[in-house]
């Protein structure tokens, strides 16, 4: 739950702009919208709803139950349940309402009174098909870093992450294209006893910017991460780079069954998730049923 306690004289001093609800024949919610939004996770204990935290998911849906009066609270479903104190410049997620309601009304509204730290950008109404989760087809984040090349800003410290070594960018890129491809990451992720830790990594690459600061950035794409991954990856090509680790012992933890200790979660401020891509609208249904479905150890075989 946010911190912030809904102000009955902002959410009510205007009446919602709706049309008639309107449902189909077996009661399911007519509309479904799309937001797109961004936050700064440093105030936040992760994406998902728990009790007596104040989370993104959980601040969004009391604002949104609020502003629009509805009989029941919300619900939201994101691209990417983003872990805490990890920020978010491209996020998206949906929503089902009854009601039709005016989109940009509604964006309106949300810029009034939601906390300075997040923002919905845009609502929009969904197109047919559309599932903000299984509906994507990749999510690109960015991890940033300063290393002893930078001349760190620190009007960002609260968004990239500081090491002590001058790190090997060339290294790193070498390590990063080993781990490129359709695989099972379970030896980057936290144990999940109930899916997959199969995920196809697309693009993984490290540059550092020109400007004065040298910030070095990770871009990291897969069709879907699992939990504390991308910390993972970036923390085992920094090892790399820093010369703590070669690229044998990289191959080694790779093919390592279950999580690897040896590999270092980075901390999670550097962390932004920066865009969400989806296929075409004719496409959204049918890669949604795709993607739920489990995918086995045959398939990183073949």
């Amino acid at each position: 739950m946010s911190t912030r306690t809904p102000a009955t004289t902002e959410a009510d001093s205007e009446a919602p702009r709706w049309a008639p609800a309107q449902l189909d024949a077996s009661n399911k919610p007519a509309r479904r919208w799309r937001l797109d939004l961004a936050y700064d996770g440093k105030g936040f204990h992760g994406w998902a709803v728990q009790d007596g935290l104040r989370t993104v998911q959980g601040t969004l849906e009391e604002w949104i139950s609020t502003v629009l009066r509805t009989a029941e609270p919300v619900q939201l479903t994101v691209a990417g349940r983003t872990d805490a104190g990890v920020h978010a410049r491209g996020q998206v997620a949906h929503l089902d309402l009854a009601r039709q309601y005016d989109a940009a009304h509604l964006a309106e509204r949300l810029l009034r009174v939601l906390p300075d730290d997040v923002v919905v950008r845009r609502v929009s109404r969904a197109p047919d098909g559309f599932d903000a989760r299984f509906s994507a087809i990749w999510r690109h984040y960015v991890y940033r870093l300063w290393d002893a090349g930078s001349r760190p800003d620190p009007l960002l410290r609260g968004h990239v992450v500081r090491v002590r070594e001058r790190l090997d960018l060339e290294a790193m890129n070498q390590a990063a294209a080993m781990l490129i491809g359709l695989r099972d990451f379970a030896p980057f992720c936290r144990r999940n006893d109930f899916g997959t830790s199969i995920r196809h990594l697309t693009h993984f690459e490290m540059t550092r910017t020109d400007d004065d600061t040298q910030l070095i950035e990770c871009h990291v794409q897969a069709d879907a991460f699992c939990h504390s991954m991308v910390r993972s990856l970036v923390g085992a090509v920094w090892a790399v780079g820093a010369g703590r680790r070669d690229l044998a012992w990289l191959e080694r933890v790779a093919a390592h069954p279950v999580r690897h200790n040896d590999v270092y979660v980075m901390p999670a401020h550097g962390l932004c998730l920066e865009r969400v891509g989806y296929p075409p609208d004719d496409q959204l249904a049918d890669r949604a049923e795709q993607a739920r479905s489990l995918r086995t150890p045959q398939e990183v075989d073949r």
